[in-house]
């Protein structure tokens, strides 16, 4: 592959400036604002993208593939839509103003993720503009639907049988690439009492919230087993996110649910939450007998994943990033999941960061330090270098 040209900074910070003014909150901002304007500047690259829809028809991100489409295909991966504004009057400018000061770029996305769009925009036009090209198919994938939950575009794009050979996501942060990552399963479970008139003369022994609070502590309590090894050092994880029960003061509530979420281990997988929260429910009602038994609603579950230590991906982006910032990246688990969950499902590896360095993720005055983009430019460019020389 051809030598990586220096980055384009000032080109870069345009960019990203254009996409941070055009409002693209998830699930408030339509995101069709913001797909034109980055489908624009790469037609002005002499690019072709296409546009990502969901069920209805709607836009939810824009994919593009640069090269032969023979070889090995890898991807660069980050998200056009961003966290919701908050509060306004905590913003020392105004969310979309992408103002660049004292050698930062400010406002909703610059973190999370919109300079890591620019960024691999531009990687894609450098190697689009090259003779010859890469040995094999890049492929650029903007999600404008990842901060909803609902990951659309990738969604989409797997949607359409696509299965790349590795996706590099361009979370910010410079210090660690996260090469796997805690699952999730998620359920309601519903418990049951009898209702009645909360005036009543009669002791109301038998109230659903009561007993929700009951199962509340039990989860609480649960004793949770430890990080099973080094390659995921990581355990568990058991939370309550919610519990909603009751119709007004003068009913005794005669049923209640409970939200909870469980992080995953690769030892500790989606059957074993499934049972353990079920053998709780089961408890429960011997020690609270009620008219119906608890029912658990499993909703949606992701794997853990970790990539082997064997992963030219991984392998790949960390000597590049260690060049480029001239010192050790390591490679991590984390807690919190991300697209990579889902795509491992696919049998499809994936990086998250190496990105941009950052403040204030989802806060206000949200900001990128502009010195850190050759670095990352360069470690994604050195990356596919040493992917597609193989």
């Amino acid at each position: 592959m051809t030598p990586a040209a220096a980055a384009p900074v000032d080109s870069i910070v345009a960019l990203a400036r254009a996409l941070i003014a055009v409002p693209s909150q998830g699930g408030i901002d339509a995101p069709d604002a913001v797909v034109d304007t980055l489908g624009h500047w790469l037609a002005e690259q002499g690019l072709e993208p296409a546009v990502l829809r969901g069920p209805g028809g709607d836009p939810v991100g824009l994919t593009l593939d640069i090269g032969a489409n023979r070889g090995p295909c890898y991807c660069l991966n980050a998200c056009l839509d961003t966290a919701p504004f908050g509060d306004l009057s905590a913003w020392s400018l105004p969310p979309t103003a992408a103002a660049a000061r004292d050698g930062w770029l400010g406002g909703r996305g610059a973190a999370d993720c919109k300079t890591a769009v620019a960024i691999f925009a531009h990687i894609g036009a450098e190697i689009a503009s090259r003779v010859p090209g890469p040995a094999g198919t890049l492929t650029l994938l903007f999600d404008a639907d990842e901060h909803t939950g609902r990951f659309g575009g990738v969604h989409a794009f797997a949607a359409s049988g696509r299965r790349p050979d590795g996706v590099m996501i361009g979370y910010p942060g410079p210090d660690e690439i996260v090469v796997g990552a805690r699952g999730f399963w998620r359920a309601t479970v519903s418990v049951f009492g009898r209702g009645a008139h909360s005036g009543s003369r009669a002791a109301a022994v038998d109230n659903a919230v009561v007993k929700a609070a009951t199962l509340v502590r039990m989860l609480a309590d649960v004793e949770i087993p430890a990080a099973a090894d080094d390659d995921f050092p990581i355990g568990p994880k058991v939370t309550v996110t919610g519990i909603s029960g009751g119709q007004g003061y003068s009913v005794v509530p005669d049923r209640c649910s409970v939200a909870v979420d469980i992080r995953l281990t690769p030892r500790c997988d989606a059957g074993w939450a499934d049972g353990l929260v079920r053998a709780l429910g089961a408890a429960l009602d011997e020690a609270v007998p009620s008219p119906r038994a608890t029912v658990v609603e499993p909703e949606t579950t992701w794997p853990a994943y970790r990539l082997p230590g064997s992963s030219p991906l991984a392998g790949a982006l960390q000597a590049a990033a260690r060049e480029a910032r001239q010192k050790d990246v390591p490679l991590v688990v984390a807690g919190p999941s991300n697209i990579g969950n889902f795509l491992a499902t696919l049998g499809v590896e994936t990086t998250c960061g190496f990105g941009v360095t950052y403040r204030n993720l989802h806060g206000a005055d949200e900001a990128v330090e502009i010195a850190s983009i050759p670095a990352v430019y360069d470690a994604y460019r050195g990356a596919l270098g040493r992917l597609f020389e193989g």
